[in-house]
């Protein structure tokens, strides 16, 4: 097999197994918080970790989340991969985050660790997106609809990076493969939403624990 070849797909399985890493399970175990897996929609991300375990164990939960996406691709750059490669291995670290080796294929939906990613890849589509994800989940108080809005403005924005020339192309692998991945992870979600049936967050969302 082709050297590069083989560094790639290599990268792309450390992406994958590194994106897997069950954080809101690993946090509770450590700390002997409640597992998120118990509350809520079961998931594993930051929200659920919120109302299992309180918002400063959730605090750590979303950062190794965003570490578990940022890690890999940073890891594949400083490899000397190429920019598909990068991609490749970030969409393989969200798909590790949504359908984790470790939970028998469950996780949680992706959206932090898919941040991790973007941050290395186009680090102005996170910023310019984030106003949109937080607004959506102020004004509506779904946080499902923020990370749904929110992943969506972020391809739009990353295109229009790629056609003014600030982002290769190939950046879009990611945008889009990433926003697959967290929007078929929240299909639940979305049916509830529109059922009317999503639970909003409040603030009895942030219990400590």
């Amino acid at each position: 097999m082709d050297p590069q070849l083989a560094l790639g797909v290599a990268l792309v399985v450390v992406g994958y197994v590194l994106g897997s890493l069950p954080m809101g399970v690993i946090v509770a175990r450590l700390t002997g918080g409640r597992d998120p897996r118990t509350v809520g929609s079961g998931r594993t991300g930051g929200t659920n970790a919120l109302r299992a375990m309180g918002p400063g164990r959730a605090l750590a939960v979303g950062l190794l989340d965003i570490a578990k996406g940022a890690g890999p691709v940073l890891m594949a750059a400083i490899a000397g991969a190429d920019a598909l490669v990068q991609a490749l291995v970030g969409v393989a670290a969200v798909l590790g985050a949504c359908r984790s080796v470790f939970l028998r294929l469950h996780g949680g939906r992706g959206v932090a660790t898919g941040l991790g990613a973007l941050l290395v890849i186009q680090p102005l589509a996170v910023l310019l997106s984030a106003p949109i994800f937080f607004g959506v989940i102020w004004l509506s108080r779904y946080v499902s609809l923020g990370s749904l809005v929110g992943s969506a403005a972020a391809v739009v924005l990353l295109l229009g990076m790629v056609v003014a020339g600030s982002s290769p192309p190939v950046a879009m692998v990611y945008g889009i493969g990433a926003a697959v991945l967290i929007w078929i992870a929240h299909a639940d979600n979305i049916q509830r939403l529109w059922q009317g049936q999503e639970r909003k967050f409040e603030p009895s969302d942030r219990k400590t624990a």
